[in-house]
């Protein structure tokens, strides 16, 4: 089973899964924006940022998989799905915080001054909204909360699917 396991994680399907995930994630990031108006905050677009470092992660592998590009993702993947879980975890101490006053974002993203995404693509990385508000809700979480389960599953995943290539196959 684990050998099964093993062979899979290393196919080019399985990376094109994860390229596929994220991929819908976006799009229902850019769906909640933009047909139903809501405004994303700073904190959500750093979050959409660690979704496309995993979508971007899995691209080499989906495409030409060899062990470079699986490392490759493999560390793009693992790097994403951290830090956007602690950027989830702290969006909803932002959003639970028993004084709002003191618990706020900032206004501006703090892109790289190399790469302005904010500039360059304002439609997918400006943020206008408010970090503390909560505008949507399903089953009783809000955005960020379900962002810290999925962003915890592709984490759980990675160190699965990382630990599974390690000891069984002994190779990335």
């Amino acid at each position: 089973m684990f050998t099964t396991i093993s062979t899979f994680t290393a196919s080019r399907l399985s990376w094109g899964l994860l390229f596929l995930s994220a991929l819908g994630l976006e799009i229902a990031a850019l769906y909640f924006q933009h047909a139903l108006d809501l405004q994303p905050c700073i904190m959500c677009i750093y979050q959409r940022t660690a979704v496309f470092g995993v979508l971007f992660s899995a691209l080499p592998a989906a495409l030409i998989n060899n062990i470079m590009t699986r490392a490759i993702g493999f560390v793009g993947w693992g790097v994403s799905s951290i830090w956007g879980l602690m950027i989830a975890i702290e969006h909803v101490d932002i959003q639970t915080a028993i004084n709002p006053f003191f618990a706020t974002c900032e206004i501006v993203p703090n892109f790289p001054s190399w790469a302005p995404l904010h500039q360059w693509l304002p439609n997918i990385f400006g943020a206008t909204g408010d970090c503390g508000d909560i505008n949507w809700s399903f089953l009783d979480m809000s955005m960020p909360q379900w962002m810290i389960v999925i962003f915890a599953v592709y984490a759980l995943v990675w160190v699965l699917v990382l630990a599974n290539r390690a000891l069984i196959s002994r190779t990335i």
